[in-house]
């Protein structure tokens, strides 16, 4: 049938309403023709990737400049985190020169009318859409929220697919847009107690390991906070690239249950964290907010920090969206994470800043942060629980 346009969509694939909306559409018709999509349609949010100037370059830079011409978005979009902290930067060590780059990334996108909130959990700070609602969004573990738990509908953009998204208010309709492309297609039984967001992400890893991208439809799981799901979400889509999941009794599940069915014990669990330690890691970096970290999450790191120290060669950072440090700062977390001499660290993740060379060893909570410690950084790894990643950082 090929993909028809209304009358507006093709105003703007015309070049009516400007250059960048023109360039906008131009991507957003040719993914549609590429993934046999029939129409466009419109989403009501968008979460850019491809925000630190550490992925994005000169080249990147140049792209967003040209963008930011004559580009306005037309939706409420957010942006994934930057490569560091937008104000208290220097007190991290990033180097001055990056910072004047990442700044100049920043700018470009506000001059669009993005809202220059830089964070993986844009559902914690008020880009939230509601079950059903389709979107576009880029970051792997958001657009995994938003299928699952949340029960919106959006296919995992790239930076350049979701900037057009948002400057058109459109995207075409393929991929988890669509009702058939959501079923469960394998049953995960789960025969394991998990507790807290370390657990989750072992779980994550031992499901996307498997899952070969076959969508799971997941049993056994009494309850999960949503730190919980956020961190399972981050690391099913880091190891097993996928965009939904079904949880029965957590997630809005409009699924058949399918019979092809797998078993996760404990010995899985502990097999997976055995992969993610590395035996002769010298652990002079810890850091928790991969995904951003919750306001909940933060006030109890508060209370575990408050009147220690952080032990002598060690950084740590507690990643967060800026709004929830705004509120960590009003509550006095903040005061006394970083009187214990660790740091909250706003708008950015240890994942995209530019931290190699910096550390040997990470203690995470994550088994996300893990994959890209090891991958783009180069640095040992441990996963633990919140707890004892905190003791790792004062003793």
């Amino acid at each position: 049938m090929g993909l028809e346009l209304t009358r507006e969509e093709q105003r703007m694939l015309d070049g009516e309403y400007g250059k960048a909306t023109r360039k906008a559409m131009e991507i957003i018709t040719t993914l549609g023709e590429i993934y046999g999509a029939n129409r466009l349609i419109p989403v009501s949010s968008v979460q850019i990737a491809g925000v630190s100037y550490h992925n994005l370059g000169e080249a990147g830079l140049e792209y967003l400049a040209e963008m930011a011409e004559d580009g306005k978005v037309r939706v409420l979009t957010t942006l994934n985190p930057a490569g560091m902290d937008l104000t208290e930067w220097k007190k991290h060590g990033i180097p001055e020169d990056f910072a004047v780059n990442q700044q100049r990334v920043v700018e470009a996108f506000a001059k669009m009318g993005v809202i220059t909130t830089c964070t993986c959990t844009p559902y914690l700070i008020g880009n939230l859409p509601h079950y059903g609602e389709h979107i576009a969004w880029a970051e792997s573990s958001a657009v995994c929220f938003a299928n699952s738990v949340i029960g919106a509908r959006t296919n995992r953009e790239g930076g350049p697919s979701a900037l057009a998204a948002a400057l058109t208010g459109r995207t075409a309709e393929y991929g988890l847009h669509l009702d058939e492309n959501r079923y469960a297609q394998v049953k995960y039984e789960v025969q394991a107690e998990l507790k807290g967001t370390d657990d989750f992400g072992l779980l994550g890893k031992v499901i996307g390991d498997r899952t070969k991208k076959k969508i799971p439809y997941i049993v056994g799981i009494k309850s999960a906070t949503t730190e919980e799901l956020k961190s399972f979400c981050a690391s099913v889509a880091t190891y097993g690239g996928l965009g939904i999941f079904h949880m029965e009794g957590i997630t809005p599940n409009q699924t058949p249950v399918p019979d092809e069915t797998e078993i996760v014990t404990s010995e899985d669990l502990a097999d997976a964290r055995d992969a993610l330690d590395d035996e002769d890691a010298e652990i002079d970096f810890i850091s928790i907010g991969c995904p951003h970290a919750s306001i909940k999450e933060i006030a109890r790191i508060a209370e575990l920090l408050d009147g220690k120290t952080v032990a002598e060669g060690k950084t740590v950072w507690i990643t967060t969206a800026r709004p929830t440090k705004d509120l960590a700062i009003k509550m006095g977390y903040y005061d006394k994470i970083e009187r214990a001499g660790a740091f909250l660290v706003s708008d950015a993740c240890c994942a995209v800043a530019p931290l190699k060379g910096r550390f040997k060893g990470l203690m995470t909570d994550s088994a996300k942060a893990c994959f890209y410690a090891r991958g783009k950084n180069k640095f040992k790894t441990e996963i633990r629980t919140v707890e004892e990643c905190i003791k790792e950082a004062i003793s």
